[in-house]
Parts: structure tokens; C-alpha cells; sequence
């Protein structure tokens, strides 16, 4: 080889090792508005004048940059439910993890979406901003070369759906702040918007007839799950929450608070227009809107008959157990990686630690509070994940004041204070849920992925764990638990930081029902957790501290 090939070989090898994944920018202006969700004009919190804001539309692995303006008279920050953050719990945008974007002020977020695919979600952590808007859909493909387990769709569909308040953000944060409850919510929105049958108004979507179309939902409420589906369409379930399901066709889904999921719907039916029905579920008052489907070149008005809703009550919960029984992992197709999902055995790693979380309702000085295990978190005036790195994690809390099983008086005794659980590295977790109350909960994790091994009426023994679904349960973020039931999720922790592992309904996540893991590597590596980034705000106790030496 001569001098020439061999330097030109060099310089190729050089320029591939250094290459890094694509990057994708964006520049956000937070700022007020004034819509109508629900027909009644509110103020409402906008990204670049619109709600929903921009879909991040990328790729596994793709490299996220948004500088985020915050317009607000008040602080901001936004979270990425469902992405990883891969050993980078610094951007994560929950209280725990960072200081507020002052107003006035901006702040670049960038993150990795390593090893993800997925539909999923991004929203306010700030005061009561989540029932204000400030949240837009997050779609990650496969790489180009990962097969996918179905035909590219004709097009993709973001939708966002929830209930909504009337009351505004600043009415319902002095409610809470007060010791009240939010209350009941005054409808649902879909994309923003609601409508009822028969009114006049252009259509959300076009479809032409024989193509296939995939709709990603995610459920954005403050409180509400919901039950989606289209008038003559049935819809086949390809994946969940980052994980490609068995694919099955369903008349209609439900969807709980923090859910995100995909269908496809294919235009197979005599064109005219559609509704896309939008109920809520297991609520004293019940609530529907629709948006309008069409054919294109369809003049023809959709039929005012809805397709009914799934049993109610009793009768529905046994229902959607059933659903989420339905869910089964696609063990042959790959996600992020070429690797088939099923090759990762989960259930023949042996459990290391067990924690069992009672969630419960309670009032302290007469003020409403919500709690696992007998403690309702609370916001130190630091982020936590600073406290620990500074190594002054003792000026501003302790760790493990939970413990792993419930006390006997958890529903009566409640104290208030950061809750902080403090775990082992790699470790592999069980963690069940246990819901006490009569109304449904639904529990995210940020960080991980978890294996939703059962869902089941009554209380949680041991015993229990010959029900679990050891193949081919999904790997997911949120889990529901219904009325007096339980449900049990597996991870490994290999994913050093601080994660917030929270209740999705947001009263209850605002007023304690939540509490953070550290997961600290003790080796102190760059390769398990990246140091403090230098454009990092900081605030509290450590606003003016000198950094500590980085991971090496």
C-alpha cells in the first residue's frame, strides 16, 4: 500500500471513529396565550404561539438540542417522559434533577435518545404548567436498517389527548397550595381542541382510501384515563411505550394518564368522514369528544351514531385488566437494536431487593396530602442530584426514610419530607404497586424501562409471584393500578442518577405521591454517568459552590 492509500484509509478510519449521530435543533419561546380548549377562552402556555408544541420527529440514538426561552412570569422546566437519558439524569427536568429556567432567562437542553424507539412525551414539571399545555409528542424510529415489524404507514398522526380544567393553572396550583383538592375535570380535549357530534369545522386528518395510517396517542391528562376509538375502523396495536407489541386489532383502547402507545388504522371503508371518539373512563361524570376523520374527496358527513364505550364499573376494570393482559412483548421483532426484544431473559435474573408502595390519601394539618408508604415528598430548596454530587446531600436531606414495606399505619400517619430512596448499582428490582384507594392510579419511572409483569385484584404476597408473566411481559414506563388491585414491574438499575419515580396524576405527584432513586456507580465513571455540564444552572445551597473534579 502507498504512502497516499494508506494516509487516505487513516484519515477514513479518523473521521468514522469521530463521528457522532445526527443532531437535530430546535429553539423554543415559552410564552401565555389565549385558546379554547373547551370552548371557553383560558389562558393557556404555548411553545413558538402554538399548543400542542413541535414534534420531535428522530431517529435511535439521534442527538436532541433545544434552547428553551422561558417568556413566563414565572420558573419553567420541561421533562422528557419516557427517554432514558442514558447515564444523564442532568437534563431530566424534574425538580429533583434541575433548577428552573428563570423567567426572562433561556436554557439548551441536549440528550441522547439512545437505544430508544418509541412514541412518547414532553411536558411541564413547574407549579401546576401541566394544566396549561407546554407538551408535544416525542416520535423516535428505528435506524434504517432495523427492521421494523410493519409496513411503512402513508403518513403519521401525533395526537395528544386529556382532560382539562377550566379553573386555570394559577386557580388550581392556590387550590392545592391551600390544601384542596383540583376537583373534577370539565371535558376532554384532543389536540387541544373539543368538539361534539354533528359540528361544523374542518377535519383533523385525511386519509385516502387503501392506505394504512399510524396514529401515536399519548394520554396528557391531570387525572383522567380515557378510551379511545374510530367510528368503522378497527385498529391494530404495533407498540407500546417503546416496546413493539404482538400485533392484535382492537375497537377501542383505553389510555391512562401518561400512556403513550401506536396504531394503525387503514382506510378500508366507503369514503365519507369519521369520528375519532375520545371517552372518559371510571369517572362519576362522564365526558366525550370527537374529532372528524376524512376521505379524501368525501363530502359525505360522518354519522352521528358513535361506536359505544367498554363497560363501566366493576365490569370495566375487569376489562381493561384484561387489555393489559393482551399486551404481549414481539420476543422475534427488533427495537432500537438489530437484536430480537426477546433475547433479554428478564425472568431468569434472580430478584435483589423488593419494594412494595402503598399509595394513600391523607390530610396533614388539616391540608390535603398524598403519600407513599407514610411519606409525602417535598422539593428541597436544591435539586437533589446536585446535593449528592456537591456532597452536601446531609444539609438537605436523608435518604431512605421509606422503607421497603408499608408501615401498618400507612394510611393514617404521613410525614413530609424529601423522599429519597437510595439504591445498588445493577441491581434487579421488584417493585410493586399497591393501590388501596377506590380510585385508579397510574406510576412512571424516569430513567428506565420496566418489565409490567402482573396486574391483579386483592393485596400483594409473595406468592403472587407464580402469576407474573416470566416471558413475554412488555417493557414499558407506566403501569396503571386499578381500584384495590396491584401491579408488580422488574428492573435492572444500570442506568446511574437521580430518576423520579412518581404518580402520573399530577395532584397527587404536586402533593407528595412521589419519590426519587439514586442510583450512584461506585466507580465514579465516565462510562456510568456523565459529570456536571458545564452550561448547568445552579441554585440553592450549591448556586455558588466550586465545582467538584468531573467523572473520569
Amino acid at each position: 500500500m502507498d504512502t497516499r492509500t494508506f494516509g487516505f484509509f487513516t484519515l477514513l478510519l479518523i473521521t468514522l471513529v469521530k463521528a457522532e449521530d445526527p443532531y437535530h435543533f430546535f429553539e423554543w419561546k415559552i410564552t401565555y396565550g389565549t385558546m379554547s380548549p373547551l370552548g371557553i377562552p383560558q389562558q393557556v402556555i404555548l411553545i413558538n404561539d402554538k399548543f400542542p408544541g413541535p414534534v420531535i420527529n428522530c431517529t435511535s440514538n439521534n442527538n436532541i438540542v433545544v434552547n428553551v426561552f422561558n417568556n413566563l412570569d414565572e420558573p419553567f422546566l420541561l421533562t422528557w417522559n419516557g427517554v432514558q437519558h442514558r447515564k444523564n439524569s442532568w437534563v431530566d427536568g424534574t425538580p429533583g434533577t434541575m433548577c428552573p429556567i428563570q423567567p426572562g432567562t433561556n436554557f439548551t437542553y441536549k440528550f441522547q435518545v439512545k437505544d430508544q424507539i418509541g412514541s412518547y412525551y414532553y411536558f411541564p414539571t413547574t407549579a401546576l404548567h401541566r394544566a396549561a399545555g407546554a407538551m408535544g409528542v416525542i416520535q423516535i424510529h428505528s435506524r434504517p436498517l432495523i427492521p421494523v415489524p410493519f409496513d411503512n404507514p402513508a403518513d403519521e398522526f401525533a395526537v395528544l389527548v386529556g382532560d382539562w380544567f377550566n379553573k386555570g393553572h394559577k386557580s388550581m396550583k392556590n387550590l392545592l397550595d391551600g390544601g384542596k383538592s383540583i376537583g373534577r375535570p370539565d371535558g376532554l380535549h384532543i389536540n387541544g381542541k373539543s368538539a361534539q357530534v354533528g359540528a361544523q369545522g374542518e377535519p383533523s386528518w385525511t386519509f385516502e382510501a387503501g392506505k394504512t395510517y399510524r396514529f401515536r396517542f399519548c394520554n396528557v391528562g391531570m387525572r383522567t384515563s380515557v378510551n379511545f376509538r374510530f367510528q368503522g375502523h378497527d385498529m391494530k396495536l404495533v407498540e407500546l411505550e417503546g416496546s413493539h407489541v404482538m400485533q392484535n386489532d382492537y375497537m377501542s383502547l383505553d389510555l391512562h394518564v401518561g400512556q403513550c402507545l401506536s396504531v394503525l388504522v387503514t382506510a378500508d371503508q366507503p369514503p365519507k368522514d369519521y369520528y375519532l371518539v375520545v371517552s372518559s373512563r371510571f369517572t362519576k361524570q362522564p365526558h366525550t369528544t370527537v374529532a372528524t376523520v376524512r376521505y379524501k374527496g368525501s363530502n359525505s358527513p360522518a354519522s352521528p351514531e358513535l361506536p359505544p364505550p367498554p363497560p363501566d364499573h366493576t365490569a370495566g376494570i375487569a376489562w381493561s385488566i384484561n387489555q393489559f393482559r393482551s399486551y404481549r412483548w414481539n420476543l422475534t421483532a427488533s427495537a432500537a437494536r438489530p437484536n430480537p426484544q426477546g433475547s433479554y431473559h428478564y425472568g431468569q435474573i434472580n430478584i435483589t431487593r423488593t419494594i412494595k408502595l402503598v399509595n394513600s390519601r391523607n390530610y396533614v394539618d388539616g391540608k390535603l396530602r398524598f403519600a407513599f408508604n407514610g411519606v409525602s415528598h417535598v422539593d428541597p430548596k436544591t435539586p437533589l442530584k446536585f446535593s449528592e454530587y456537591f456532597g452536601v446531600a446531609d444539609k438537605e436531606f436523608k435518604y431512605d426514610i421509606i422503607s421497603d414495606e408499608p408501615p401498618s399505619d400507612v394510611e393514617k400517619n404521613v410525614k413530609i419530607a424529601p423522599n429519597v430512596v437510595n439504591a445498588t448499582y445493577r441491581n434487579f428490582v421488584e417493585i410493586i404497586f399497591e393501590n388501596r384507594e377506590n380510585t385508579i392510579q397510574t406510576y412512571h419511572l424516569d430513567g428506565y424501562s420496566f418489565f409490567a409483569v402482573a396486574v391483579e385484584p386483592g393485596r400483594w404476597s409473595p406468592e403472587k409471584r407464580k402469576n407474573y408473566n416470566l416471558e413475554d411481559a412488555l417493557s414499558r414506563h407506566n403501569v396503571a393500578v386499578f381500584p384495590g388491585c396491584w401491579a408488580a414491574v422488574m428492573l435492572t438499575l444500570d442506568n446511574a442518577g437521580m430518576w423520579s419515580l412518581r404518580s402520573e396524576m399530577w395532584e397527587r405527584f404536586y402533593l407528595g405521591q412521589q419519590l426519587y432513586v439514586s442510583v450512584l456507580s461506585p466507580e465514579r465513571s465516565l462510562r456510568d454517568e456523565y459529570s456536571l455540564p458545564e452550561t448547568t444552572q445552579l441554585c440553592g445551597i450549591v448556586a455558588n459552590m466550586p465545582k467538584p473534579p468531573g467523572y473520569v
